[in-house]
């Protein structure tokens, strides 16, 4: 259960990016998996001992802090670079444009095998702070309370100080001068241009933004999963963040958070959870199989999200609070 809370709040930090872009300031991306990609693998490629081959560097041997910060600055600047597209179209042709971001990360990764490990993979290098080694090893050093704290603990913890201090910042921002822009260029681009918003800019930081909590996302991925292979970052991700914004709320910090919480969550636990059921398949073979019945339920929770609760399932407490408001309220 500690690997799959690494997950769900890995890949949340990654929706609250993909939420800041589509459902604050309107703009639908495909392509969210690529910067993703671009945090794990500028961590990985830069953090750990240094290693050359052929006479040059393959990974740097940065300290892991500085490599993370470097991963996230470089999704950053990605986002920069492509937010001249994303200034100038929107709807389903910035889809279809972010689209091309990650068929041209994922050659770019199974090509560029000498740096980034092609198909066979890149192992993840341990994250150190403060002298404190994020591994294994740790456990016979480090104990609390009686309890050894090893690599999956003490990353959980550090994932959680990471998801809130990120969803602080994302709800503050969001709330702020610049959120209130983004809204507006959501709701009308000509009424924003109006009340003085440079829409291209708006658009051009909310990409910006965005990219650097994939990216964030990216590094905490890495993280949590110790070995990367580019098919890890194909359509499939960037469909589930889409997924998990609309699930949770659509312009919600909390929502992206909630939605993390069941797309991940339950494809990692459903099939887990299900193992012992006797109607479903066992991998491999035909019929339902457990990750078949995770895919199923988190796709029907879309449907049904898009259909009836067009807020996520974020809006809940406050659908099932109103009759509760009408029944009180005198006739």
């Amino acid at each position: 259960m500690l690997q799959t809370g690494l997950f769900v709040m890995a890949t949340a930090v990654a929706a609250i990016g993909l939420n800041i872009l589509s459902g604050t300031a309107g703009q639908l991306s495909l392509g969210h998996g690529f910067f993703v990609a671009i945090g794990a693998y500028g961590y990985a490629m830069t953090a750990g001992d240094p290693v050359i081959a052929d006479g040059r560097y393959i990974a740097l041997g940065w300290p892991p802090i500085l490599a993370a910060v470097f991963a996230v600055l470089c999704a950053g600047a990605l986002g920069v670079a492509f937010s001249p597209v994303a200034g100038r179209v929107r709807g389903i042709y910035l889809a279809v444009a972010s689209l091309g971001l990650v068929f041209v990360g994922i050659h770019v990764l199974t090509t560029m095998s000498d740096q980034t490990g092609g198909f066979s993979g890149l192992a993840v290098p341990v994250f150190e702070l403060g002298g404190l080694r994020f591994a294994d090893e740790q456990t016979a050093q480090l104990m609390i309370a009686g309890v050894p704290f090893g690599r999956l603990e003490l990353l959980w913890y550090l994932f959680v100080i990471v998801l809130v201090c990120s969803a602080v910042l994302a709800q503050r921002w969001v709330s702020g001068r610049e959120g209130r822009a983004l809204v507006m260029v959501r709701d009308s681009e000509i009424g924003a241009s109006v009340m003085g918003v440079n829409v291209q800019r708006a658009k051009a930081k909310a990409f910006t933004v965005s990219s650097m909590y994939a990216g964030l996302g990216g590094v905490m991925i890495a993280l949590a999963y110790g070995f990367i292979v580019p098919e890890n970052f194909g359509l499939p991700l960037s469909i589930q963040f889409v997924a998990m914004i609309i699930i949770g709320g659509m312009g919600s910090v909390r929502g992206a958070i909630i939605g993390a919480v069941f797309v991940t969550g339950l494809t990692q636990a459903l099939p887990v959870l299900t193992a012992s059921m006797d109607f479903l398949a066992q991998p491999g073979s035909d019929g339902v199989t457990a990750g078949m019945l995770a895919r199923l339920v988190y796709g029907a929770l879309v449907v049904v999200c898009a259909m009836y609760l067009t807020r996520g399932l974020v809006s809940l407490p406050e659908l099932v609070r109103r009759p509760r408001r009408e029944q009180r309220r005198p006739s």
